[in-house]
């Protein structure tokens, strides 16, 4: 009985060169996708911004618990599955084989289509990415000194969503530059211990030599 192997989901490619007509110069504009920015900064934002202020709207703790983390959860998804593709041509995401098992993939565009990733917009996702996850990490210390531990729970939600996607992003960053520099180290060495073994055991041939005049 043959063993079956596991089989990855066919899934849109990340990697498209096809340029639309009037996009050549996407690079140089200010914002390409003005609303996927917005969107992308406004959950997160909110959520915040919610969260400071709530005690001066409302008593009641599960209120604002339960929006703040409808805001949490609007602001993972479009992170993970809109904005860090569209803006800086990114994806991670995760698929279950026929065993059971479980893999994830981290997707990165090729160097020569990442010219097209617009500048403005990548500076703006990453700020988002990275600023989010350390104010959630101040007001966890806040509510850890201060001894609110039902408020500690909604920071670890809080901090649980934005660090995964400041995660997947990171590997997909840097990671995919990892694999590529052990697979082309891979390489050279294979290629290297070939020309070595070849030059050492296979044997010599006598050239043939020819007489050559001078005029």
């Amino acid at each position: 009985m043959n063993s079956a192997t596991p089989v990855v989901p066919q899934v849109p490619l990340l990697d498209d060169d096809t340029i639309a007509f009037g996009e050549e110069d996407n690079a140089n504009k200010q914002f390409v996708h003005p609303y996927i920015v917005f969107f992308h900064l406004i959950f997160r934002g909110s959520a915040i911004v919610v969260y400071i202020l709530c005690g001066w709207f409302s008593d009641s703790f599960i209120a604002s618990f339960v929006l703040v983390v409808l805001l949490l959860s609007a602001d993972f998804w479009t992170v993970k599955n809109i904005s860090g593709r569209l803006l800086v041509g990114l994806r991670w995401w995760n698929y279950v084989d026929d065993e059971g098992k479980s893999h994830w993939v981290f997707e990165s565009k090729q160097v020569k289509t990442q010219n097209r990733v617009n500048r403005n917009e990548s500076r703006l996702f990453w700020l988002g990415l990275l600023l989010c996850p350390l104010i959630w990490s101040g007001f966890f210390i806040i509510c850890l000194f201060g001894l609110k531990f039902k408020w500690m729970l909604l920071v670890l939600i809080a901090l649980t969503l934005t660090g995964a996607n400041l995660y997947g992003y990171v590997k997909c960053k840097f990671g995919a530059k990892e694999s590529l520099k052990s697979a082309t180290t891979d390489f050279v060495k294979k290629q290297f211990l070939q020309n070595a073994t070849s030059f050492m055991f296979t044997q010599p041939t006598p050239a043939n030599t020819a007489n050559t005049g001078v005029v």
